[in-house]
């Protein structure tokens, strides 16, 4: 497997005019006051006591930076660790596991390397930013740790993992958590989208537009999205990039990754143009890999599309999109399967007038995240079980992420609406705060219900005071 270990260039600047080479005894210019500053400070001490040039910050900013170059350090060690235990894999599940894990290692250099030169001041990059970044490559480790739970091989994957970096990302967090300003909504949509790509997102003329064609019946320049994907991969500029996927039933499984960005797919509607697959946990897959579509690449835009993972209720974890998209937009598009359905795995994403189907925790996921205008469908679910429609996985109280749900409906799919019919018509909608020992959970619901709603339970509300 190709890895980024040779192609990415680390930044690492150390300057003398930051950091002051000699530590005094007690106060600001010890590091072991700086660290016992941290939720974990031994880790903190132990790495920067051991790290090649010893440094004793002047100001918070300092150590903050100082901690997110330490933090990189540890995440390379551990993918170089997760790269040569390749070779150890004995089975399909060993080996599953470990490609979730190397490319979520991989990821996660990226975004430290991108946090540390934001905050060097190489890049437009604010605290709000590096949070978020801080958040994600928080999530990749914690993603890592689950793919091994889904297939059962945590003994072999675990032992890998014991390099403090959750630890040394969790110290980022704290520290950089002080210093950030939020984001905004400015006409419905989030201030990162322009009014460009607004009038982008509702226009008529979109199809004429494209920068290629996708096509079932060959009256395109592709018959597969994923090669229209790689063929925009190749390209030397960096603004918005069009993909018109004609109408049609696309069997394949796509990626969008980390580093293709500005990437737009635009359909001819969601019950026209459709994307499916079936992979799931029960199929051998992990839910992360499981995903009909994958989407990484910054400031991916989707319109009129559905996503679909025709697994089954019976397969259980089936994921048809997983979005790790920075500043994505989803708009008029449609999300169908069972069980984890739509996994918004991190960063910041946006989703307007959408339609969601699942059975259990169909909206799941550690993004910052809004789905406004939007229809969930409860869809019925196997004997004995109860719908759950969302698990927000925040695993860090300083992740600045969430899920909110604004002037959306919660509605029973076909499916349950015959059998809720004789029972009076009452549905449950349950708010899971806790997903997979998380204690972090951020979840808002406003909303109006369209069917009738007669218990409405918010789990653990009370045991969440960042929740106010």
């Amino acid at each position: 497997m190709a890895t980024k270990i040779v192609s990415l260039m680390v930044f690492i600047s150390f300057s003398s005019s930051i950091f002051s080479t000699a530590q005094s005894k007690n106060g600001r210019g010890n590091i072991k006051w700086w660290c016992n500053t941290t939720p974990h400070p031994e880790p903190c001490k132990y790495f920067m006591s051991h790290s090649h040039q010893r440094f004793a910050p002047d100001h918070k900013s300092d150590f903050r930076r100082m901690l997110v170059q330490v933090a990189m350090d540890r995440a390379l060690h551990g993918q170089r660790q997760v790269l040569r235990s390749g070779s150890s894999c004995v089975n399909k599940w060993q080996k599953g596991a470990w490609n979730d894990c190397l490319k979520l290692y991989e990821d996660t250099v990226y975004l430290l390397n991108q946090t540390l030169q934001g905050l060097h001041g190489n890049q437009n990059c604010s605290d709000f930013d590096a949070q978020t970044w801080l958040s994600t490559a928080f999530t990749n480790l914690e993603t890592c740790r689950d793919s091994a739970k889904d297939l059962n091989v945590t003994n072999f994957i675990f032992p890998l993992m014991s390099n403090n970096v959750s630890e040394l990302i969790s110290n980022s967090l704290a520290i950089n958590d002080g210093l950030m300003e939020g984001t905004s909504y400015r006409g419905g949509f989030p201030s990162w989208v322009s009014a460009g790509e607004r009038k982008l997102l509702q226009s008529t003329s979109l199809a004429t537009s494209a920068n290629l064609v996708v096509a079932k019946d060959g009256s395109g320049a592709f018959s597969s999205i994923q090669a229209a994907i790689n063929a925009a991969a190749k390209r030397t500029s960096s603004g918005r990039f069009i993909i018109y996927v004609k109408k049609g039933l696309y069997r394949e499984n796509i990626e969008v990754a980390i580093n293709v960005n500005n990437i737009m797919l635009v359909g001819d509607g969601m019950k026209k143009t459709i994307i499916t697959g079936s992979r799931s946990v029960r199929g051998g897959y992990t839910t992360y890999s499981s995903a009909t579509a994958g989407i990484e690449g910054l400031r991916f835009i989707a319109r009129g599309i559905t996503f679909k993972n025709t697994a089954g209720p019976k397969n259980g974890q089936a994921v048809a999109l997983r979005s790790s998209s920075d500043l994505s937009v989803f708009y008029r598009c449609a999300f169908q399967g069972y069980q984890d359905t739509l996994m918004v795995h991190s960063q910041r994403q946006f989703y307007r007038e959408c339609y969601i189907y699942g059975t259990i925790d169909f909206i799941f996921g550690n993004a910052a995240v809004v789905f406004q205008q939007c229809m969930i469908f409860a869809r019925r679910p196997l004997q004995g079980q109860a719908n759950v429609i969302t698990a927000q996985g925040r695993g860090d109280p300083y992740q600045n992420t969430g899920i909110s749900i604004h002037n959306s409906r919660i509605l029973a799919a076909s499916d349950l609406n015959n059998i809720l019919e004789p029972l009076s018509s009452k549905l449950t909608l349950i708010a899971w705060l806790i997903h997979q020992g998380g204690h972090h959970g951020a979840l808002l619901i406003l909303l109006r219900v369209h069917y009738i709603m007669v218990n409405i339970r918010i789990m653990d509300l009370l045991h969440q005071p960042e929740i106010g």
